[in-house]
């Protein structure tokens, strides 16, 4: 067996748990939520029954319900601009706490210490007593300026975006050890050679640091995404779980709720994975391929 095979089979065994668990436990699952979205469900005291609508709960969704694309929308643009800002702070931290400093792991726990506590019923009280958002965008009418210069339909993401700053300043800490790990990574040789011959820390960071870490930054941008698409504080999922439970739309029109947000999710990850696609493979494949050098 040659090294590349013995590699691709330790590969399968080291998944293979994660295979036969989602078999067991998610694929049935998965596939009758499927199932009920495309009919209209209802629960009876016999069990659950269920009327085949074609697609009718999507049509729905789209072209009559007067709140789920509007709260879609509102909920991509404020993930959009809320992204950036998690990245670019956490990777400015990580580059601060790498330093040769004292107290490193001290720091490294004062910023990972915010995504232990806040979730779940905590994440929802912070938000009711407005300790996410920043007393002087209020006291200086920064919110007012906003709202008579912008549409209400750019508007309102940014609002939003201000006011729960802190609360996505306190979601950087995952992001921030895989940033660290990368930045850990690089042999400290390049960086003092790159001093040696006169680069300043500014080109250094633009020419060595940032293409070294360029497949961490994709790996947070992954995370970021689902972390803020699947977490609580989305007024999509209390839609979707809102939807649940009313007479008139049920489990049929929620499942096809939460089908759409999947392939808003699936897309968004498709176009992060497509940008940071490493364009130096495909000649190299291409030349394979041809069986030139």
């Amino acid at each position: 067996m040659s090294k590349r095979m013995r590699e691709a089979v330790t590969g399968y065994v080291l998944v293979l748990p994660w295979i036969i668990g989602f078999l067991l436990f998610m694929a049935y699952p998965i596939y009758f939520s499927l199932y009920m979205s495309f009919n209209r469900v209802t629960i009876t005291s016999t069990g659950i029954e269920t009327q085949y609508i074609h697609g009718d709960n999507y049509k729905y969704a789209f072209l009559s319900d007067p709140e789920f694309v509007e709260k879609l929308l509102l909920f991509i643009k404020s993930v959009i601009g809320m992204i950036p800002i998690i990245i670019v702070f956490a990777m400015l931290v990580a580059l601060l706490i790498n330093q040769p400093i004292k107290m490193k792991g001290f720091f490294r726990a004062i910023f990972f210490l915010p995504v232990v506590i806040t979730s779940g019923e905590v994440v929802n009280e912070l938000f009711s007593q407005g300790a996410t958002s920043i007393p002087l965008v209020e006291k200086y009418g920064i919110v007012q300026i906003i709202q008579d210069n912008l549409s209400p339909a750019w508007s309102t993401p940014i609002i939003g975006l201000i006011q729960q700053l802190i609360l996505i300043l306190w979601f950087s800490g995952v992001q921030i050890l895989i940033f660290l790990a990368g930045l850990q990574k690089v042999n400290k040789q390049v960086f003092e050679a790159a001093s040696i011959d006169g680069a300043s820390p500014w080109v250094i960071f633009w020419k060595i640091t940032l293409p070294a870490i360029k497949p961490f930054i994709a790996v947070n941008l992954i995370y970021t995404t689902v972390d803020l698409f699947t977490n609580s504080f989305s007024d999509v999922i209390v839609l979707i779980k809102e939807n649940m439970f009313r007479l008139d739309t049920g489990f049929g029109y929620a499942t096809a709720l939460s089908w759409i947000y999947f392939g808003v999710i699936f897309v968004m990850l498709l176009l992060i994975l497509l940008m940071f696609r490493n364009v130096d493979d495909v000649p190299m494949k291409r030349r394979k391929a041809s069986g030139t050098r």
